[in-house]
């Protein structure tokens, strides 16, 4: 009986020493000098929406700044240290999406280039045809062959 009225009384100085109205009707909380001013609400009433700016994370974030940069003209790609990247001209399209491009500024006796197209080009169905000016990544290891990244409009 003793260990009951124990238990009960720690119960009540927890209580009373906290401030849970689990079920009491909430109020506003009012500071110091500035006033609340509460309005009745009615259920066929449209709620207003606030002017403030949006705050964006995440992957929501990265979506608003792709966007931002799909609406400027300049292309944007990453650096590599390990490519040598060309302008050239292709001048013959071969089986398999092979080119044999001419590279631009090299001497007439050099020979061409056999370079195939980036991943993007053929995801995005980019048609290269024989004439156009391209953008061509040579590896260091083999100036033979290349790889087309971009074809000029």
């Amino acid at each position: 009986m003793m260990k009951y009225l124990l238990v009960l009384l720690s119960a009540l100085v927890c209580l009373s020493s906290t401030s849970v109205n689990a079920f009491a009707p909430s109020s506003p909380r009012v500071t110091a000098g500035a006033s609340v001013r509460t309005q009745p609400q009615s259920f066929l009433s449209t709620p207003t929406l606030s002017s403030s700016p949006t705050v964006l994370f995440g992957k929501k974030e990265a979506r608003a700044q792709g966007n931002e940069r799909k609406n400027k003209k300049e292309r944007v790609k990453k650096v590599k240290d390990d490519v040598i990247e060309v302008e050239g001209k292709v001048i013959e399209s071969l089986p398999n999406a092979m080119f044999r491009c001419t590279i631009e500024g090299a001497p007439e006796t050099q020979e061409p280039v056999l370079a195939t197209i980036s991943g993007k080009i053929r995801k995005f169905y980019v048609k290269i045809l024989v004439g156009d000016q391209v953008t061509i990544e040579l590896s260091p290891y083999d100036l033979t062959r290349g790889r087309i990244t971009f074809r000029k409009r």
